[in-house]
């Protein structure tokens, strides 16, 4: 494959018309998916732009095992615990009744398509993607147990999607199908995604246990993904829950195998990708419309816009039905659950969040060319135009009207229980230090004043804490430390211009500016 200078400048022209609207979206403060999928769409039909077409399931190998595990890796366990059964509702009983919905009208309303290729296209649109809905909601400070929800939904239905989408893929290559033997694959195919997760995240931990290479553990941390999916997908299996399953056992015990240097490093390194990687994904989707047009030549505009706004009001009509099924209508006949009842206005913005992404994009784009008997794939560019239009449809529409659903229901903001827990926390680490502290003070190495020193800072530290929940208190103790903390960056800061000066003199090497630099922006960090 040649690359021209032609193409260069149009490679340097995408990107950066990316990072211009990477900057927007920072400026108008709106979640980045959005410009970038309308960016993305604007760039496809500009005179002269190369056609974009990705290979079949060079998302679902390359980008998506990444992306599954560090989403799973950084999820909130605790409140997943928590929502058990509303994530599993979302998780396998929306994606398929949307799958069943979806399927049901597009066979009813597009002449010609066939149940199984309706089936397809039902399971391709079925799970949500989490970006620009969690971007959202911890923006605006959602309640801790709705994120968790869509967190949690965002994880396991990707995997209940594309199981279901699997089978629908086989019928009509196949030209058969068993519902018998498709459940229990369904059951196969979870079930045996989570123990090789499982077993991989224990291969996994007992090999970082043994390092001490922080660029090696996050390399590591990184292949992770790809070490769960590609040996489940292999065997048959849900390569994306053993994903999701190895992020959650990686993620639970990384904190006991790990320095804080590489702790540092690793979640420096987690949100460049995590960026990039959604920045690539959301841009290609765009791009990649003027290919998908070229394979509709036969239908009309009009026709293509009526059936993109029927699947994608099938898509939202769906999630409201099922949402309001499994949260209201209980709550409205009076039966108790385990979990406290989730009032109407959450139910609401959780229903309006199921904006679709790369992962639909992906299993469209993964369709096979051809079935078995050698013939075209039935509806292939529809079904991956409608797919588009989904997401187009979900990520734009739904993404910018969010902010104002979420301030007109005036959800109750629940971030002080947050910050009463962060408070607990810092109060008990500090009663731990004192504690050891004590243990220590007979030590020949633990000098009498720097003990002293020691009770005074973590004495003070204390205090400080512990005001935050004395009503009386007067604000005293926060603003004596706050006047400290301002003095002590005032320091640093001037021992940062010292130490850059010695390296603009040529006093010292960019590798010793760097490291001592790397010091005092951690003792910077690590001020209260």
């Amino acid at each position: 494959m040649d690359f021209s200078s032609a193409d260069s400048l149009v490679l340097v022209g995408i990107l950066a018309a990316a990072a211009a609207l990477l900057a927007i979206a920072e400026l108008i403060r709106i979640p980045y998916p959005i410009p970038l999928v309308l960016g993305g769409l604007a760039l496809g039909f500009v005179p002269g732009m190369p056609r974009i077409e990705l290979p079949p399931d060079i998302v679902l190998v390359a980008v998506l095992p990444p992306l599954l595990y560090g989403a799973a890796f950084f999820s909130p366990l605790r409140e997943l615990r928590a929502n058990v059964r509303p994530i599993g509702l979302l998780a396998i009983g929306l994606v398929l009744t949307t799958t069943v919905a979806v399927a049901a009208v597009a066979h009813a309303a597009i002449p010609g398509l066939g149940w199984p290729t309706a089936f397809v296209l039902g399971a391709i649109v079925s799970p949500t993607d989490p970006t620009a809905a969690t971007a959202i909601a911890e923006r605006l400070g959602l309640p801790r147990r709705l994120v968790a929800l869509l967190e949690g939904e965002s994880l396991v239905n990707d995997g209940t999607a594309l199981v279901a989408y699997r089978f629908a893929v086989a019928a009509v290559v196949t030209g058969s199908f068993s519902l018998a033997a498709a459940s229990g694959r369904f059951v196969l195919n979870i079930a045996g995604g989570i123990a090789v997760g499982l077993a991989v995240g224990f291969v996994i931990r007992e090999v970082r246990r043994r390092l001490d290479n922080p660029p090696v553990e996050i390399t590591i941390s990184i292949l992770s993904g790809y070490f769960a999916y590609l040996p489940a997908e292999a065997i048959g299996v849900s390569g994306v829950l053993s994903a999701v399953t190895v992020g959650i056992y990686m993620g639970w015990h990384t904190p006991e195998l790990t320095t804080a240097q590489t702790r540092l490093q690793g979640v420096a390194v987690w949100e460049i990708l995590f960026f990039l990687l959604n920045a690539f994904l959301f841009t290609i989707i765009g791009l990649q419309l003027p290919v998908i047009l070229d394979g509709l030549a036969g239908y009309s505009t009009a026709t293509l816009v009526w059936y993109a706004v029927l699947v994608a009001t099938t898509v939202v009509a769906a999630r409201f039905a099922w949402i309001f099924a499994t949260t209201q209508l209980p709550r409205l006949l009076g039966r108790h659950r385990r979990e406290p009842p989730m009032p109407w206005q959450p139910s609401v913005v959780l229903a309006w969040s199921g904006m679709r992404g790369a992962v639909s994009l992906a299993a469209a784009l993964a369709l096979p060319l051809t079935t078995d008997a050698g013939t075209h794939f039935p509806d292939r560019e529809l079904i991956v135009f409608l797919t588009f239009a989904v997401i187009l449809a979900t990520v734009v529409v739904q993404g910018l009207t969010l902010p104002k659903l979420i301030g007109l229901l005036e959800l109750e903001d629940d971030s002080r229980l947050e910050a009463k827990e962060d408070t607990k926390a810092r109060i008990h680490a500090a009663d731990a230090a004192l504690a050891r502290l004590e243990e220590l003070i007979d030590e020949e190495w633990v000098r009498e004043d720097t003990a002293e020193r020691l009770r005074g800072l973590y004495g003070y530290r204390r205090s400080r804490f512990q005001a935050r929940f004395d009503e009386a208190d007067d604000g005293g103790i926060e603003q004596r430390s706050t006047d400290y903390q301002r003095l002590l960056r005032e320091l640093i800061q001037a021992e940062r211009a010292a130490v850059r000066a010695l390296r603009r003199e040529r006093r010292i090497s960019d590798e010793v500016m760097r490291r001592v630099e790397r010091d005092l922006d951690l003792e910077e960090a690590r001020l209260e």
